[in-house]
């Protein structure tokens, strides 16, 4: 296996149509990589609940989703990342707000906030990152974002409710922008999801 020192250049894998990096470093000289965002905000309609505000929590992720890095999965043991692409900001806090935004837009509830806002809480809702990539393969490349969720009563630490929601999307095409955009429709569907669920909870 060549090391990222062998002669000064990234190493790129090509794998159906779509660029690739492993971990190495692009040099001084590298271009700039591309910056994305999710735009899909759905509104969301569900029971109200005006007199209950929640708080949503800094969702947890493992190292591979914990930054801007946008992961693409080549087999069951291993991911790499997309060439010369990056979120706008960490992953789990685009996560994060997110679901704030799509709960405010539903107007069902008293209060949405994340921690450190001062509200009285009646529930925390606590994300999970479990996926967030492109998985690659021979017959078709698929966005797939699985998040879990557990609704916590903040008065007394029971949990509430406990979920895992998932959605997936096809990608269409073999450029950066083409994993975007199925990263995005799956996202969608998952925030849409959980916080049609989270409505009728609380």
């Amino acid at each position: 296996m060549k090391s990222c020192s062998q002669s000064g250049l990234a190493v790129a894998v090509l794998l159906a149509g779509a660029a690739f990096l492993s971990g190495c470093g692009g040099g001084p000289f590298a271009p700039k990589p591309d910056t994305y965002e999710l735009t899909g905000i759905p509104t969301v309609k569900g029971p109200s609940s005006r007199n209950r505000q929640i708080v949503v929590t800094d969702p947890a992720a493992l190292k591979s989703l914990d930054g801007a890095n946008i992961v693409v999965r080549t087999s069951p043991e291993a991911i790499q990342y997309l060439a010369r692409s990056q979120w706008n900001d960490n992953l789990p806090a685009i996560i994060q707000q997110r679901l704030v935004t799509a709960f405010e837009d539903s107007g069902r509830l008293g209060g949405v906030a994340k921690p450190g806002d001062s509200i009285a809480v009646d529930y925390l809702v606590s994300p999970t990152i479990r996926a967030f990539e492109v998985v690659a393969s021979d017959n078709g490349d698929t966005a797939v974002v699985e998040i879990s969720v557990r609704i916590v009563n903040d008065r007394n630490g029971v949990v509430r409710a406990q979920k895992v929601f998932q959605a997936t999307a096809p990608v269409y095409g073999s450029e950066n922008i083409d994993f975007i955009r199925a990263l995005d429709e799956a996202n969608g569907q998952v925030v849409t999801d959980i916080v049609a669920w989270t409505l009728k909870i609380v």
